[in-house]
């Protein structure tokens, strides 16, 4: 590892860690010290998908204080609202964001063998499953992002701010269904972390997301599995709904692009935008050998000279989840997709461009960084200020550093 990034994570990491035991205006207290995304300024709560890859490479440095802390605080959010919030905010009640708490569970326990813990966390964790099952299923019994609670002077005041962050055009005299859509689109949006992407188009709470049903079929598995350790007698079940999961998510591949895709399900159209999420269900290994194969020849459209885009070439909105844009966990997941499935040299590929990249940038700021441009290798800009010292960019710059022996 780069030695002066390594002594900055040394001088910066705890600056990113906050206790906030009462909450105070719009922050929710947490029972234990938590890691934010930034040291300072921006982003100054804990976040969920966020900590996932955070946590990665603090378990990598030795710093499994941290990590429990952080899993504790989650179990604690899930125990009080019946799920894991976007973030530590009473504005994040409305939405959660990918769930990745049972992998941040297995992560830690491979490393602590604590079963007295685990069986804790099996509890919690059946808490959040139930919130998906229960509060996120379409029509076809699959899973989306969408939000839940509905106020009229939200969808009015917020109306405008969501066409222009998901790249569209706001209706002069847009009517109730107008501002629904507009609502449910962008907070189903951010709920799904990609916010904004291509994907989704405004219309994010009508599709059948395939990286959310690909994380939940992990969820099972590693369910199953915590029950078998555990002695629960669960197994069978959890099993059960796995491979109902992989029934039913044949729903989701699109022959024609040889993609897995998310899935309108209300007109049963594919999103028209491909992206790293057709990678989730190598990532969680539910995908058949076939289906992995064609969908590593979307391998080289998003491999650029410093990373792998969000999104294809042939974008059709402007938004940051989108070409050219890098960014870390989409760098994390491709990764292990591909090593899942044997492909070693582009899987290393993946990883030497990512930690080059990260490099080249703290060579000329100083700075780690929330995304990456991977056309110029440079910090790509957003309709905000680019944060510095990202969690999530710390995080997998360790795990990929650790993944190619050079730490």
């Amino acid at each position: 590892m780069n030695s002066a990034i390594k002594k900055y994570l040394n001088e910066n990491i705890d600056k990113t860690v906050k206790t906030t035991k009462e909450s105070c205006d719009t922050l929710i207290g947490l029972p234990f010290p938590y890691t934010t995304p930034c040291a300072e300024d921006s982003f100054q709560e804990m976040y969920y998908w966020d900590t996932y890859f955070t946590n990665a490479g603090m378990l990598l440095l030795g710093r499994t204080d941290i990590v429990k802390n952080n899993i504790e605080n989650m179990f604690y959010l899930v125990n009080k609202y019946g799920f894991m919030p976007n973030g530590n905010r009473t504005y994040y009640l409305n939405r959660s964001q990918p769930p990745f708490l049972s992998e941040m569970v297995k992560d830690l326990f491979n490393v602590t063998g604590d079963k007295e813990w685990l069986a804790h966390a099996y509890t919690v964790l059946k808490k959040e499953y139930d919130f998906w099952q229960g509060k996120r299923v379409t029509p076809t019994g699959l899973n989306g992002y969408f939000n839940y609670e509905l106020f009229e002077d939200v969808l009015v005041k917020n109306y405008s701010y969501f066409y222009r962050r998901l790249g569209l055009t706001a209706k002069e005299n847009p009517t109730r269904e107008d501002l629904l859509d507009a609502y449910y689109g962008g907070v189903s949006c951010y709920e799904s972390g990609w916010d904004c992407s291509s994907r989704f188009k405004g219309e994010g709470n009508k599709f059948d997301m395939i990286d959310l049903n690909s994380l939940l079929y992990g969820m099972e598995e590693n369910m199953r599995k915590f029950s078998g350790i555990l002695g629960t007698g669960e197994e069978a079940e959890w099993e059960a709904r796995k491979q109902s999961r992989r029934d039913k998510a044949a729903l989701l591949w699109n022959a024609e692009r040889g993609l897995f895709m998310d899935r309108n399900f209300e007109t049963g159209e594919f999103s028209t935008y491909a992206s790293v999420a057709s990678f989730y269900p190598m990532y969680v290994n539910m995908a058949s050998k076939e289906e992995a194969e064609k969908t590593v020849a979307l391998f080289d459209d998003l491999n650029l000279e410093y990373g792998i885009s969000a999104g294809e070439s042939k974008r059709q909105l402007n938004c940051q989840w989108d070409y050219p844009n890098v960014w870390a966990p989409l760098q994390f997941i491709m990764y292990n997709a591909l090593k899942n499935y044997g492909y070693d040299a582009q899987a290393r590929t993946v990883a030497e461009k990512y930690v080059a990249l990260v490099e080249r940038c703290f060579e000329k700021t100083g700075n780690l960084w929330e995304k990456y441009n991977g056309l110029t290798g440079d910090v790509a800009c957003s309709d905000y200020k680019a944060p510095k010292m990202m969690g999530w960019t710390a995080g997998v710059y360790v795990y990929l550093n650790h993944e190619l022996g050079l730490i």
